[in-house]
């Protein structure tokens, strides 16, 4: 276990190490000039060039790689050009309203998932299944950013339901801003939760038609007992793990909900460090979300190899 615990740290690294080159080098072919964005289109000539020396633009890129991995290795991303603050300020500040979105979508489509796919594990192929995998298939089918305008312009515009737009802060206003981002985080796990009961479905008819299900039949077990302490302790791994990964790619990918309910968050800042070519931004948020997806993904398997008694760990084969 020790040995495979380490060997997923190391390669989590690994990539992490190539994303950084990868995201560094494909920046740099962008046509941006940071010296013309912080001086703006009345600087001079002379000025531009002193400051591109200055900030070390004129270096070779293995240097300028080597001195922002050093930098941000001691958590220094570099400074914005749009915004003129600290990359890893902006991102602090902002990722709160990704993390609450992250949590409560995941919970909420996973414990819709776990419902519905039970229900349909156990009445498979019936009319309640097919309604079911119908359900999952036009989930999966309608656009994030549709789903979005119609709760929008309905709950929150017409009906009132929720507010149009709101201030998250979860300390000076809490209920105010979880009430603000409950809509947003239901169009979420809509785009979620498909995925999600096609796994719980498949994991528990794998469970109920396996051989200790009969046993429990022989033991004289209730249904209800045999369904929801056996089979689903045993089919409730992969559903898990699949919404652990899910959660991990909220992080990069809640731009479009936020954007569309307005709110302050990573995936926002992602946009805006994009219309605005802030590299040095931009380069700090992609390194930021890949280290998270991937420390999420090996924290993941470790769990799933640690629960799991029957994995067949790499370090013991």
């Amino acid at each position: 276990m020790a040995i495979y615990t380490i060997k997923r740290i190391l390669q989590g690294l690994l990539v992490i190490f190539i994303v950084s080159i990868i995201t560094f080098l494909v920046l740099k072919v962008i046509p941006s000039d940071p010296a013309a964005l912080i001086l703006g289109t009345d600087a001079t000539p002379e000025s531009l060039a002193a400051l591109r020396e200055s900030m070390g633009l004129n270096d070779p890129l293995i240097f300028q790689y080597g001195e922002w991995i050093v930098n941000t290795l001691k958590g220094d991303l570099g400074r914005s050009y749009y915004f003129g603050q600290e990359v890893s300020q902006l991102i602090g500040e902002r990722l709160p309203v990704t993390i609450t979105l992250a949590i409560i979508s995941t919970v909420v489509s996973f414990i819709i998932a776990l419902i519905l796919g039970i229900i349909a594990a156990i009445n498979k192929f019936t009319w309640v299944d097919y309604l079911i995998r119908l359900t999952t298939q036009i989930t999966a089918a309608m656009p994030t950013f549709w789903v979005g305008m119609i709760a929008l312009t309905y709950l929150a515009a017409r009906w009132g339901w929720f507010p149009v737009a709101g201030r998250f802060d979860l300390g000076a206003d809490f209920w105010g801003s979880i009430r603000s981002i409950i809509l947003p985080s239901l169009v979420l796990a809509i785009s979620q939760v498909g995925s999600l009961i096609r796994q719980v479905r498949t994991a528990m008819m794998n469970a109920l038609s396996s051989e200790y299900m009969i046993a429990t039949n022989v033991k004289g077990l209730s249904r209800f007992r045999a369904i929801f302490v056996y089979a689903l302790r045993s089919a409730i791994m992969t559903p898990v793990t699949v919404a652990a990964l899910q959660f991990a790619g909220l992080f990069g990918g809640t731009a479009v909900i936020e954007t569309v309910f307005s709110l302050a968050g990573l995936g926002r800042l992602l946009v805006v460090s994009v219309e605005q070519r802030d590299m040095v931004l931009l380069q700090g948020i992609i390194l930021f979300i890949t280290s998270v997806v991937i420390m999420i993904s090996v924290l993941t398997d470790i769990f799933y190899a640690l629960v799991n008694k029957t994995i067949k760990l790499e370090g013991n084969a």
